[in-house]
């Protein structure tokens, strides 16, 4: 996969853009924290985390990552100086975790501490220190067939959407009139028919409102009558502007901020069917989907690294400040049951995010099914993040006793 490809890839969407909320940061006190270089001994639960199972999910980044070309960028601060940002950097790192024993916890955390320097992140400017959220995969009622209450399309991306570069170099979006690029169709103009006739639909699903949650998540599972699962991935964007729903409904008197969740929000649509449809077309971005790859039931969908995301190790990042395919440590209360438990954890930096912004906001991959639906739906938190950033040297020495490489000093 080539690095156009990453741009062109679009996140699996977070929970907070469709409620637009904010949350002040319990461990911040409302002050920034410093960034600079730390050291594993000062991260939290450091010792406790079962390193043994996120070292294959960085086997899987480092896959992906070195089919590219040594020079690519796979983002990251360019004013920071740090290593991680070209592929090249991540060389000795990745042949290295291949030489760790599988299942061996104390060799997986030898090679982290070996290999990579903890780096904190500051809360940036965000005035609500930093935070966190979460997003999932939705399973859904649905049919291959129209008829009864499957009446909403799932379509495909249509062949008439272009994404291309203006005269000014950025990147437009949209479908061709004449020799100029017009906006695609908007949320309300293809739920009254603008794509119709045009045999894109893949499945029926039996709810509207599914099919817009189904669009902030950019990814779910569709259950068929005869009780077979369909995966759908993320395949484009209308190109439309992001609205989220929740700050609509502030704006508009019919939730209160403090009040506004995923589930307030499908709450509202489903106590008010009439006026539901106008309501979700006040959001006017679009998704379209492909079907993916039905082979592993127990993968995720693929994230914008172009893995797939592995429930509790994934992330959404802004790579603009982190880059992709980055072991990042993770601080952070989650909600389990109903309960704040603490999240320290090794996650992965595999997935872009429309309204993940700024070098303290992050969006943890919680998974499919209910539970991870209430998790995500309920998490946002404050905490902390420290990105692992490879040694800078490529260079390495052989160790008779120990067949992994060591970074030169």
């Amino acid at each position: 996969m080539s690095m156009k490809a990453f741009r062109h890839i679009a996140p699996l969407c977070a929970v907070i853009a469709l409620c637009g909320c904010q949350i002040i940061n319990p461990d911040m006190g409302g002050r920034k924290s410093r960034s600079g270089p730390t050291t594993f001994a000062a991260l939290a639960g450091w010792q406790d985390d079962a390193l043994e199972q996120a070292l294959p999910v960085f086997l899987q980044d480092c896959h992906k990552v070195q089919s590219l070309p040594p020079d690519s960028t796979l983002g990251g601060d360019d004013t920071a100086r740090r290593p991680g940002r070209r592929v090249g950097d991540w060389q000795a790192a990745c042949e290295a975790a291949r030489t760790v024993p599988a299942g061996d916890r104390v060799a997986a955390r030898t090679f982290f501490e070996t290999w990579f320097v903890p780096y904190r992140l500051a809360a940036g400017t965000r005035a609500d220190g930093m935070l966190f959220t979460g997003y999932y995969e939705p399973e859904i009622r649905g049919s291959l067939r129209r008829g009864g209450i499957y009446q909403t399309p799932v379509y495909r991306r249509p062949p008439d959407l272009v994404r291309e570069h203006d005269s000014q170099g950025h990147v437009v979006t949209g479908r061709r009139q004449g020799r100029q690029i017009v906006p695609y169709w908007t949320r309300a103009q293809i739920d009254q028919g603008a794509l119709a006739h045009k045999k894109l639909e893949m499945l029926w699903l039996a709810d509207p409102v599914d099919l817009f949650f189904l669009q902030i998540q950019g990814a779910g599972r569709v259950r068929l009558p005869d009780d077979r699962v369909v995966r759908l991935g993320f395949d484009g964007l209308n190109g439309q502007p992001y609205v989220p729903l929740g700050r609509v409904m502030v704006a508009q008197g019919l939730l209160k901020a403090e009040d506004v969740n995923m589930a307030s929000i499908r709450g509202w649509l489903e106590a008010n069917p009439a006026q539901a449809t106008q309501m979700m077309e006040q959001n006017p971005n679009y998704v379209f989907f492909r079907q993916l790859d039905q082979g592993n039931a127990l993968a995720g969908a693929p994230g914008a690294l172009g893995v797939d995301l592995t429930p509790g190790r994934s992330m959404a990042i802004d790579r603009d400040f982190i880059p992709l395919g980055s072991p990042v440590w993770v601080q952070a209360q989650i909600p389990v049951d109903g309960h704040e438990t603490q999240w320290n954890r090794l996650d992965f930096a595999q997935d872009l995010g429309t309204d993940i912004k700024g070098p303290d906001r992050a969006d943890l991959y919680m998974g499919w099914g209910p539970e991870a639906a209430q998790t995500a739906g309920n998490l946002r938190s404050g905490g902390q993040m420290i990105v692992l950033v490879p040694r800078g040297s490529p260079n390495r020495r052989k160790d008779k006793h120990h067949r992994s490489a060591r970074p030169a000093e």
